[in-house]
């Protein structure tokens, strides 16, 4: 298999032919992937089959991919209590050129339409029973018991990781140590999830983390429309209101407060705001 790029490099599967790898997958899984269907995105490709079907397609680099491999939307096969696409079977490879492998995922096709974009412009319109079953399946995630650790932005989340993220931003005298680890998505925002009815999708990087991650960074891609913050908030309050939620909190305000911060940002201001006030709720115990 071979791109116009060398393999180990970066590569932005929006622009770099994939013709290749398409054919391949679509030989592997026995189906036709339908041409007017496929979506490219930066590091994967998706495109519906002919049997009803979607396949996502993604090419990672081997040291991008944790000992506990990359196998997440399998593993999440056997979650019970969450919403989300049936897997069916799946299709892995090493590139012959590079230290690169590629992996294809067939699901069930989704039981809505992906709500938008990451990180939101403008509020969606919701049902009321979207928020509850949002809450149900965050709460059965929870409940399960993995070895996975996640991997948000594809970086292990540790506790080093956290301490050394909020340090790096906020100061204060408060103790940055995570009390309880659950499961978690750890990719949930607006272009993960459907509506109106709700799924939850794109699982490559959940596992064990800090009590609060998936609440804090669906707040974070919701800031930009100041009330559709303040629903997530309320939808999902009991994490928020955790010690460990506080941390996580400040931990996704470091994302975009930090040194890549993009002056333009419509977050930058309630992401500061917030991150006072968590700080202040810590300082005081």
């Amino acid at each position: 298999m071979t791109l116009s790029v060398a393999t180990g490099q970066a590569v932005d599967l929006r622009v770099q032919p994939v013709d290749e790898v398409l054919d391949r997958v679509a030989r592997s899984l026995q189906v036709r992937l339908l041409p007017g269907t496929v979506v490219r995105k930066r590091r994967s490709v998706g495109a519906r089959t002919d049997r009803d079907t979607w396949v996502r397609i993604e090419r990672r680099l081997l040291d991008k991919i944790p000992d506990q491999g990359w196998n997440g939307t399998e593993c999440a096969a056997r979650l019970e209590g969450v919403a989300q696409p049936e897997w069916r079977g799946c299709v892995v490879w090493r590139d012959a050129n590079g230290p690169v492998m590629w992996r294809a995922d067939e699901t069930e096709l989704l039981p809505g339409t992906p709500i938008g974009t990451a990180v939101l412009s403008a509020a969606p319109k919701l049902p009321d029973q979207w928020g509850e079953a949002l809450n149900t399946s965050l709460d059965a995630l929870a409940a399960q018991d993995t070895r996975r650790v996640a991997t948000p932005d594809t970086v292990t989340i540790t506790q080093a990781l956290v301490t050394e993220s909020i340090r790096g931003v906020f100061s204060g005298g408060f103790d940055t140590a995570v009390e309880r680890w659950v499961p978690a998505h750890a990719d949930l925002n607006w272009a993960n999830m459907t509506a109106p009815v709700f799924s939850l999708f794109d699982w490559e990087d959940w596992g064990r983390a800090p009590v609060g991650l998936d609440a804090a960074s669906l707040w974070v891609s919701s800031l930009a429309v100041p009330a559709l913050a303040e629903r997530v908030r309320h939808e999902l309050r009991s994490d928020f209101e955790s010690r460990d939620g506080k941390l996580m909190t400040l931990f996704a305000c470091s994302k975009i407060l930090g040194p890549y911060a993009h002056p333009e940002d419509a977050r930058l201001e309630p992401a500061r705001r917030m991150a006072e006030q968590v700080i202040e709720e810590l300082q005081a115990g």
